[in-house]
């Protein structure tokens, strides 16, 4: 049995797609779901997941540093690209001096944010700044914006109370949103956030874990993501 944890959508449901197929080859997958990203590599260092689906490259180089833990990447699945939502306004070039926007506040999925808004010409950040930056590395703010953070999955529910918001794609199709029909910009397609299966150490190599890569990256779960998310999701293999 393989204890994986994964955040709801689109990875449990891609988890839960290739079940039947691991079945058969005498692997139970057992998908437990969280909704806090924190407890999801915690869980995995203390043993109590196998292997877990919610992350990308920096964010995993990112938390490894801030705990002084190490993992291993079994295989990276797919793109999910971030993007700017309002339900106020039709453009970034309609969002008035002042307004106000939400942003995700955990480590790098904040500075991804304020990238994707950097790549819109309403902010610029300072310098050298990086994936780790928050709102205090906007060195320029021409609109005067004023930035509300929270935890990511309750930037969805913000908006109704926000001129815009930037939302990560897992939190956005679960609120019924469409990255390519519904924002008003998104992340550019050279993005380095792709989302990655994780493991501990050594494990990557075992038949189990090979087993778990090769239905995960098969061509039918590039079928399924393609028709399901339409664009929302983008399989990366």
């Amino acid at each position: 049995m393989i204890r994986i944890g994964a955040t709801p959508v689109p990875h449990a449901d891609i988890l839960n797609f290739i079940k039947p197929k691991l079945e058969k080859e005498g692997i139970e997958l057992k998908v437990t779901e969280f909704t806090d990203f924190v407890q999801l590599n915690l869980a995995l260092n203390n043993k109590d997941l196998d292997a877990n689906y919610f992350q990308s490259t920096p964010y995993l180089e990112t938390y490894e540093k801030q705990y002084g833990v190490k993992f291993a990447t079994l295989v990276g699945v797919h793109l999910e690209p971030m993007a700017v939502y309002s339900k106020k306004y039709k453009s970034l070039s309609e969002i008035p001096e002042g307004s106000r926007i939400a942003l995700p506040s955990y480590p790098t999925t904040e500075g991804r944010a304020l990238k994707v808004l950097e790549s819109t010409g309403l902010i610029k950040l300072r310098e050298g700044a990086s994936l780790l930056s928050t709102v205090r590395d906007i060195a320029e703010n021409p609109k005067k914006l004023t930035f509300y953070e929270l935890e990511a999955a309750q930037v969805p529910l913000a908006l109704n109370d926000v001129a815009a918001a930037v939302i990560n794609a897992n939190f956005a199709l679960q609120a019924g949103l469409s990255p390519i029909k519904d924002s008003i910009a998104i992340e550019p397609s050279s993005s380095p956030f792709v989302n990655i299966v994780v493991v501990r150490p050594g494990d990557e190599t075992k038949p189990a874990f090979q087993k778990l890569k090769a239905a995960i990256t098969s061509p039918e779960v590039k079928k399924f993501i393609e028709e399901k998310y339409k664009g929302g999701v983008i399989p990366t293999f």
